[in-house]
């Protein structure tokens, strides 16, 4: 077959972006194809076992299928990878170990093209492999040459698999080690009423001292990936209410949960026994709500528990406005790119006048996120925000033990 010939066959295993795409099975149609056999597989050696993982063998689904297996002993690989058996057998007749072996009259084998896919690390995988029951004399080294191409893709995109198998193992055990050793503390950033401010309540924050040094919302976003947000999400939760007893008096507590964990079952029965008049169900920000139905069936019986709801960066974009417009929450929380500098800037002051005005009208409490100035503070107490917090008034920060505070008072 001509050089361009076999571009041309590798390139439709390959998407424009470069990307591979299904390229094991997508390189077993099409060599199977040109070589005009029936049955194409990429094999993997486990325990003395060749494991079919890909199988392309149209009508012939009942003989071989994805997940079947024979003995090492029983076919041809380890005569092949010894080299005393061809990779390239256009007839069985005139190999006296493949006569030998019962396979070849069970399949039966007359013509049998196999290479090892050999990965990056030097480690034979398997074989990529094609067979009919007839001999084949047509079959030649360039038909050789083109399997042992397409046998180096696959081995790249099974390297590529395994590749991204073990980052994700490395990110489950990384996060599943960071709750299981309790790598994470709880911070509070007080919640100051307009306009005498005092404190009314508490923002709850994660902060991590496990490695690798991150951010929150780096933790946060690995742990969706690896499948346990929730469990860490209600980690911290429980945290959070363990501190609410160190709380001041009629403080509450702002508690971050997803959609997931308020859908899932964990939360219910972690605030079976909590205070609903101290604690405040705050949507994560950028949280993406797939069902609003679903997610206010899960939110209706712990608000008529006396839970309050409240949805974080009001004015960031479409999805807040959604998660206000579907869930009607308690408390509104404008994103601090709307406070900054919301005293110099008419368009961001007409903004959250305008959320403010309808806050008020739907029965919504505002609190102003990201609040640094005096200036901002005096801007959102004219329009009508009813509370605030930002590092003007108070970081976030360990809450001291009631002992702690009392032994304060004293002194």
């Amino acid at each position: 077959m001509p050089s361009s010939d076999l571009r041309n066959l590798l390139a439709e295993t390959i998407r424009s972006d470069g990307e591979a795409t299904g390229m094991v099975k997508r390189s077993l149609q099409v060599m199977r194809r040109h070589l005009g056999l029936q049955v194409a597989y990429v094999s993997e050696f486990v325990d003395g076992q060749s494991v079919f993982r890909e199988v392309d063998a149209p009508g012939l689904e009942a003989m071989i299928k994805p997940g079947d297996s024979r003995s090492l002993d029983d076919v041809y690989c380890r005569h092949i990878l010894a080299g005393r058996l061809p990779e390239l057998i256009p007839d069985t007749t005139r190999e006296p170990i493949a006569m030998a072996m019962p396979i070849t009259a069970a399949v039966p084998i007359g013509a049998h093209v196999s290479v090892p896919i050999r990965l990056s690390d030097g480690a034979v995988f398997g074989m990529f492999c094609c067979l009919g029951p007839n001999p084949d004399t047509s079959l030649n080294r360039r038909d050789l040459q083109m399997m042992r191409a397409f046998a180096d893709l696959a081995a790249y995109d099974i390297d590529r698999q395994r590749q991204r198998a073990l980052a994700a193992g490395e990110r489950l055990a990384r996060v599943q080690s960071l709750i299981d050793d309790d790598g994470f503390f709880i911070v509070h950033q007080p919640i100051h009423l307009l306009p005498g401010r005092e404190i009314v309540g508490f923002e709850c924050l994660s902060r991590f001292c496990a490695e690798p040094q991150r951010t929150p919302d780096v933790w946060f976003a690995e742990a969706d990936e690896v499948g346990l947000r929730e469990a860490l999400e209600i980690a911290a939760l429980r945290k959070a209410l363990a501190i609410l007893p160190d709380l001041p008096a009629g403080a509450y507590c702002s508690i971050n949960a997803s959609p997931a964990t308020i859908r899932g079952d964990a939360l219910p029965a972690l605030l079976a026994i909590a205070p609903a008049d101290r604690l405040v169900i705050e949507l994560t920000e950028n949280a993406t709500v797939d069902d609003y139905d679903a997610l206010s069936d899960a939110l209706a019986p712990l608000r008529a528990r006396g839970f309050r709801l409240a949805v974080d960066d009001a004015g960031a974009g479409y999805a807040s406005m959604q998660h206000i417009l579907q869930l009607r929450p308690d408390i509104i929380k404008l994103d601090m790119n709307l406070t900054r500098d919301i005293d110099s800037d008419p368009a961001r002051k007409a903004l959250a006048s305008a959320l403010i005005g309808f806050a008020h009208d739907v029965g919504s409490v505002i609190v102003a996120e990201g609040v640094e100035t005096e200036a901002e503070l005096r801007v959102l107490q004219a329009i009508g925000a009813d509370a605030v917090q930002g590092y003007l008034l108070g970081r976030p920060q360990p809450l001291p033990a009631s002992g702690d505070r009392a032994m304060a008072s004293a002194a």
